[in-house]
Formats: C-alpha cells, sequence, structure tokens
C-alpha cells in the first residue's frame, strides 16, 4: 500500500513537472520603436526588458490610446499586458500612462 502510494505521488510531481507552465502574464513600459501596420505588431523598448515585438488582435484593450491605429513611434510612456502564445508576446492590453504618479487614483490618499 505505501509503495503504490509513493508509487502515486511520483507520477503526479512527473506530471506536474512535464507540463507547460501556464503563461503569466508580462508587463511592458516604454516607448514604441516600430509599428507593423500590415502585421498588426509593434516593437516597444523596456529599458529592463530590452525590445519586444508585441502582437495586436481583435480581443487587445486600449486606454488612453486610439486603438492599433493611434500607436506611433516614438510614443513614450506605453504600458502593455501581454502573454506568451505560439512563441510571441500577445498583448492583451495597452495603456499610455497617465505619468502623474498617483498610482491607484486615490491621489496619493488611500485610506
Amino acid at each position: 500500500m505505501k509503495i503504490a502510494r509513493t508509487a502515486s505521488s511520483l507520477l503526479v510531481l512527473a506530471a506536474v513537472a512535464a507540463a507547460p507552465a501556464a503563461a503569466a502574464a508580462a508587463q511592458f513600459e516604454g516607448r514604441i520603436v516600430s509599428v507593423n501596420r500590415d502585421a498588426k505588431t509593434f516593437r516597444i523598448h523596456d529599458s529592463e526588458r530590452g525590445t519586444k515585438r508585441i502582437k495586436v488582435t481583435g480581443s487587445t484593450t486600449f486606454e488612453r490610446v486610439n486603438g492599433f491605429a493611434g500607436l506611433r513611434k516614438g510614443m513614450r510612456r506605453i504600458e502593455v499586458t501581454a502573454k506568451r502564445r505560439n512563441g510571441r508576446w500577445v498583448a492583451s492590453h495597452v495603456e499610455r500612462s497617465g505619468g502623474g504618479g498617483h498610482h491607484g487614483g486615490h491621489g496619493g490618499n488611500d485610506n
């Protein structure tokens, strides 16, 4: 009985280790380096993560940016939430940060 339980536990651990990790969302922030309208992609330079190519889909949401058409080379303070899908970064949300430094919308007062 103990051997069967140990073997069962090892099989579960092996299955978990072999399963691909769920794609966690990544955050990028920086300047737009280029926009490819035909491919619906843009490149963003994040000072910490380097330059990344981001794919935009019909389900990508935009805030303070006029959709994909509103993205322009040289735009700064762009924030992207994206996940890896089929070897590429796919944006779920793109926004231009407010730049006021009052994160959370409480004007610095979180009470």
